[in-house]
């Protein structure tokens, strides 16, 4: 008999997911692809989780069925419990505050230490999926108390991006455009701001384009699967040596 996964990951209702997004789901590093992990994580789908309750419209409702299954999580033994969308960053307090487990729900969570690192001088650049989204809530309930060092980096205006708000069922995305559109808004965020010394990736669907921002800028980019090999780490699933 497998044993069970320490590390649950709660994604969006079944359903709930547009055509461009389940695209953007098969790809290596995305956060609900399980050969993402060098280790078993339990995917559970949440009734209720959806772009509404998530990102836009947070609710009470959805921090109670997240705190329900998060429950029964604990009770069947996983340590750890982490979210598909950095949007999620808003029920970190709560969740964390009602559960027993490990809670980490975006990776927005890694912005502090990104700050740390940086000292003083430096500054430290968000890249989100939609800036109009990413709240002052998001920030305050991830712990963020430093504002005057961050940078706001958004995809929602880039052409093929957009897709996802304006035309999310309308097919297949062009991945090589969205790789370099990806690439072109961080640089012109040091464009504007050359003292950006780290990058923290908000979207979960982020990451498999993050090796190539690491290798064209030569900065420490933080994602999603930093956080989770971080926890990882910490809980002994996954081992170095």
């Amino acid at each position: 008999m497998s044993k069970k996964p320490k590390i649950a990951l709660l994604r969006w209702e079944k359903g709930q997911v547009c055509d461009a997004l389940l695209q953007l789901e098969t790809l290596p590093g995305n956060s609900t692809n399980p050969a993402s992990y060098p280790f078993d994580v339990e995917m559970v789908y949440v009734k209720g989780a959806n772009a509404e309750t998530v990102e836009t419209n947070p609710c009470q409702e959805l921090l109670d069925e997240y705190i329900r299954i998060c429950k029964e999580l604990a009770e069947q033994g996983v340590k750890a419990i982490t979210t598909s969308c950095g949007f999620n960053a808003y029920y970190q307090e709560s969740l964390a505050a009602a559960v027993p487990e490990v809670v980490f729900t975006s990776s927005l969570l890694q912005v502090p230490f990104a700050q740390t690192i940086v000292g003083s001088k430096g500054k430290v650049a968000i890249l989100t999926a939609n800036a109009n989204d990413l709240k002052e809530e998001h920030l305050t309930r991830a712990n963020i108390t430093q504002r005057d060092n961050l940078v706001i980096l958004s995809m929602h205006n880039q052409p093929e991006w957009s897709r996802l708000y304006s035309n999310p069922d309308g097919g297949a995305f062009k991945l090589e455009a969205i790789t370099d559109e990806i690439a072109d808004v961080l640089r012109k965020g040091l464009e504007e701001h050359p003292d950006i010394g780290a990058v923290v990736l908000e979207c979960t669907d982020l990451p498999p384009y993050a090796s190539r921002l690491r290798e064209e800028f030569g900065l420490p980019v933080f994602d999603f699967n930093s956080l989770m090999g971080h926890i990882a780490m910490a809980l002994n699933v996954h081992k170095l040596y």
